[in-house]
């Protein structure tokens, strides 16, 4: 069965409403011209995503997301994004908008990597924020 996971490593958080996020990722991914695989979505500690991203990307830095593709298929998307609860509470803070609506756009940006947007070019990165924005426009909820 394909579906969405969310799991906790190294922290207490539990997202709430996990049905209406699995549903908004779902026609988010549907949008975008693609069927939802297996996808796993783990919300850890800036430790545990920075073992991930030593040990997997090279990379000796804090990050509020991880996401590696498992897809199979062109038209399925499947993999794991591990996001940095931390992070996220941080940059909630620092952007002065809520901890959930930066939950959200960092959970959508690992979903639009795995619909094959990129970021590291600027406009790159300009046009994967405005798909933030607009997926986010969509939601019918604002809590996690």
């Amino acid at each position: 069965m394909r579906t969405i996971h969310f799991f906790s490593e190294d922290t207490d958080y539990k997202p709430k409403h996990k049905t209406a996020l699995r549903r908004w990722i779902k026609e988010t991914v549907s949008t975008e011209g693609y069927k939802t695989g297996e996808i796993n979505i783990v919300l850890c500690s800036d430790g545990y995503l920075l073992t991930i991203n030593k040990q997997y990307l090279q990379h000796d830095t804090y990050t509020d997301i991880v996401t590696f593709d498992s897809s199979e298929q062109e038209s399925i998307i499947a993999g794991d994004i591990f996001v940095s609860i931390d992070r996220v509470r941080e940059n909630a803070a620092k952007f002065n908008v809520a901890e959930a609506d930066e939950l959200h756009r960092v959970i959508i940006h690992g979903i639009l990597h795995l619909c094959g947007y990129g970021d590291k070019k600027k406009e790159d990165k300009v046009r994967m924020t405005e798909k933030e924005d607009f997926y986010l426009a969509r939601r019918v909820f604002k809590q996690v």
